[in-house]
C-alpha cells in the first residue's frame, strides 16, 4: 500500500500542476481538501479523471461514498486497491 500511495501522490502533483512539492510533503492521512492539501471541487474532477486514466476506476465527487475516498492519499489508496481486487 506505500507505493500505491506514493503514485497516489505523484500523480496527484503531475495532474494538478503543484510545481515544486514532492510526495513526501504530502501526508497521508492528511485531508485533501479544506485544511488539508487545499484541494477543491476542480481538483476533485481533475483527479477523478486521472484516476479512472490510471488506475480503471471510477470516483465521481457528487455520492457522499465518493467524497470518504476523496478524504486523504490513504483512503484514496484504500478504495483503489479493493477496487483492483
Amino acid at each position: 500500500m506505500d507505493s500505491l500511495s506514493h503514485e497516489i501522490k505523484e500523480l496527484i502533483i503531475t495532474t494538478l500542476n503543484l510545481e515544486g512539492m514532492t510526495p513526501d510533503e504530502i501526508e497521508t492521512e492528511a485531508p485533501l481538501f479544506g485544511d488539508g492539501l487545499g484541494l477543491d471541487s476542480i481538483d476533485a474532477l481533475e483527479l477523478g479523471l486521472a484516476f479512472k486514466k490510471q488506475y480503471g476506476v471510477t470516483l465521481s465527487a457528487e455520492s457522499q461514498e465518493m467524497r470518504q475516498h476523496f478524504y486523504s492519499v490513504e483512503s484514496l489508496a484504500r478504495f483503489i486497491s479493493v477496487q483492483r481486487g
